[in-house]
């Protein structure tokens, strides 16, 4: 009797035991996009939300990308870079507003709006405060899919492309504060920091978020001795775990605080507001009891400003004195290192258009990334966000229901 051979499974035979719906799963065809980078219209702003090596990554793997010729300049990135990495370089901003993807960091002007075709994705800066109802009007009538740079959350709420700006601006108010508090005509020919024999530069900090811990870091390793206000006990206690020192914390209790602004050197204001419209936490008549020569960094002007003084000054004209006291008020501090901003911008945007590249359109990138949908205030022209839709008074749709419905 012929013996019984034992069989087993053959490795290219596991998927029959794979249950039918999985076998019948249709993978979704990657996309190939024209994206239009083109060169930003407003003189404060230097970046560039694509660097050259990120490029290079996106005409690899299909895309194709246009560049308005000069556009990298105020970022210290030059048109052959561009060039080389296989980007195609135009004379005017026309043929890039016509491409399937424009890539900006300012929000368009009403002119870059006219130039945009029909149906086309922005991804953009939103900067809500300087925004009209007439903005959002123009690229209703293209039809447009508005994504803003500073509403896109990761899986876990947070905002990563804030997150990234703010580690910058949070080092770089310090090297401001420092640069016009040793100033003659600004500040008091005091060098930042603290040394042998010498008392500490008193550094305030208001709010105890990405800008504040980045911002303390930087003052803390020049040896100044930092307060930290914020009315939230839970985000006090978090920055003092991630500075791993026991600093000066305080709830925004005025008393305490009129009493640091006195004794202050610097103070950074860096209290962000979820609903994008900062509080006024320091009256004019705090201010004026500031020493003469103090120096004020709002980091928070691009929300309206925590202080009664603040205004908005620009990289041209970036300070004035009000009361003997320095305010520097530029909504963009990250854009004075152009360089560096970029390089932060471009591995954030990079990775999520070749996710989209992925999907196959933004559609199936919202169905796919939730997050990602945080960040569309404007989809196929029907606004989609309710904070933009109260503030000036325009119709809403919610995004999830207009997605579940296109199904």
């Amino acid at each position: 009797m012929a013996q019984k051979r034992k069989t087993y499974l053959n490795l290219s035979e596991k998927n029959t035991l794979l249950p039918q719906e999985e076998t019948l799963e249709i993978k979704q065809e990657k996309k190939k996009f024209s994206i239009g980078i083109p060169m930003e219209s407003d003189p404060n702003e230097r970046r560039i939300p694509l660097v050259p090596n990120a490029v290079g990554l996106l005409v690899n793997n299909g895309h194709r990308v246009i560049l308005e010729r000069g556009a990298g300049k105020a970022a210290h990135f030059e048109d052959r870079l561009y060039a080389e990495a296989g980007a195609d370089i135009v004379e005017t901003p026309n043929d890039v507003y016509q491409t399937d993807i424009v890539i900006k960091i300012a929000p368009p002007t009403e002119n870059e709006i006219q130039m945009m075709g029909r149906n086309r994705i922005l991804f953009s800066s939103i900067s809500l405060q300087s925004r009209d109802k007439t903005y959002f009007h123009n690229l209703m009538e293209k039809n447009a899919n508005a994504i803003a740079f500073e509403l896109i959350k990761d899986k876990t709420g947070a905002f990563p492309l804030l997150r990234s700006m703010s580690e910058i601006i949070g080092n770089a108010s310090i090297m401001i504060a420092s640069e016009y508090l040793s100033s003659p005509e600004y500040g008091k020919g005091v060098m930042l920091g603290g040394f042998a024999g010498i008392r500490p530069s008193d550094v305030v900090v208001i709010g105890a978020g990405t800008v504040a811990e980045y911002a303390a870091r930087t003052a803390i390793g020049m040896g100044a001795l930092v307060k930290i206000f914020d009315d939230s006990i839970y985000k006090l206690r978090y920055i003092q775990k991630m500075l791993g020192a026991r600093v000066f914390t305080s709830i925004l209790q005025p008393v305490l605080l009129q009493k640091a602004l006195r004794e202050a050197d610097v103070v950074i204001a860096a209290k962000h507001s979820p609903t994008g419209q900062s509080s006024c936490l320091v009256s004019a008549d705090m201010v004026r009891q500031m020493k003469t020569g103090a120096v004020i960094v709002d980091v928070s002007i691009d929300q309206g400003g925590c202080f009664e003084t603040s205004k908005p000054t620009s990289h041209k004209h970036p300070v004035y004195k009000e009361f003997g006291v320095t305010h520097y008020c530029v909504p963009n501090i990250a854009s004075r290192v152009p360089h560096t901003a970029s390089y932060s911008l471009s591995n954030f945007l990079t990775t999520l258009l070749l996710h989209m590249g992925d999907a196959g359109s933004v559609e199936q990138l919202i169905n796919k990334d939730k997050a990602f949908g945080n960040g569309v205030y404007l989809f196929s022209g029907i606004l989609t966000n309710k904070n933009i839709a109260d503030k000036f008074g325009l119709p809403f749709r919610d995004l999830d229901l207009l997605m579940a419905a296109l199904r």
